[in-house]
């Protein structure tokens, strides 16, 4: 089998698919390991900070949630501006931006090994910062490549369409699978974080790294054997 005869639509799914996963573990490795803050669900972090600045809960942190906000809205911005000019679907400039936030993961996972599992205030704050600006970068990426009802960083409108389109609701013919797998995946990528800690505070951001830098390799595998017609083995 060769990289050509996986349809576009269904490769760009899957790879989707488990990037979503790996957004699962990495909140979890930020919110359980890294003080309470979420490096792929910004709407977590909006809550998350509203509650602490009412003042009245002294553990909810503030810097973390607002610092991961900012870098998540710098990465996307940087793969925006770099993807203004790039045509649809898979190229090389989503080759790079994904490689790039892989390699920002193995980074992040060697400073967590360096500092130990009860990294400082400001080991942390740097780790969630860096790591929500290479998830902002994954989800312009993501968006770019635009497949239908997986964002790889967020489920809340994934839930909504399958929920309103479904036999209880308008009854709408859909992409009910891809909505069901989507919400799987992040929950088990979240489960996936959480055990991962039981190991090392490093171990899930390493396995994203891993996981993020194998969808990178396929993506540009395949754009490369759909362009010129080659036949790169699959399995």
């Amino acid at each position: 089998m060769s990289w050509r005869a996986v349809p576009t639509a269904r490769m760009h799914l899957w790879l989707m698919l488990v990037l979503t996963f790996t957004t699962g573990i990495n909140d979890a490795i930020g919110y359980l390991g890294l003080d309470k803050v979420f490096t792929g669900n910004m709407t977590g972090n909006v809550v998350i900070l509203g509650m602490a600045l009412v003042g009245d809960h002294e553990d909810l942190p503030v810097l973390g949630p607002a610092l991961a906000l900012v870098g998540f809205m710098v990465g996307a911005a940087i793969a925006g501006r770099a993807l203004r000019t790039a045509g649809a679907g898979w190229n090389a400039t989503t080759t790079v931006l994904l490689g790039f936030v892989a390699l920002t993961m193995f980074v992040l996972g060697g400073m967590l090994l360096l500092t130990g599992d009860h990294p400082v205030t400001a080991a942390m704050v740097t780790v969630t910062t860096l790591a929500a600006l290479a998830m902002g970068m994954q989800a312009a990426a993501a968006r770019h490549l635009a497949v239908k009802d997986v964002t790889t960083v967020v489920v809340t409108s994934t839930i909504t369409g399958l929920a309103a389109d479904s036999w209880l609701g308008a009854r709408k013919p859909g992409a009910s699978a891809r909505r069901i797998s989507a919400v799987v995946l992040i929950l088990l990528g979240a489960f996936v974080g959480a055990a991962a800690l039981q190991l090392h505070l490093a171990s899930g951001l390493l396995l994203a790294g891993v996981l993020i830098a194998g969808v990178t390799v396929v993506g540009a595998a395949h754009e490369h054997a759909t362009r010129t017609g080659g036949t790169v083995a699959v399995g």
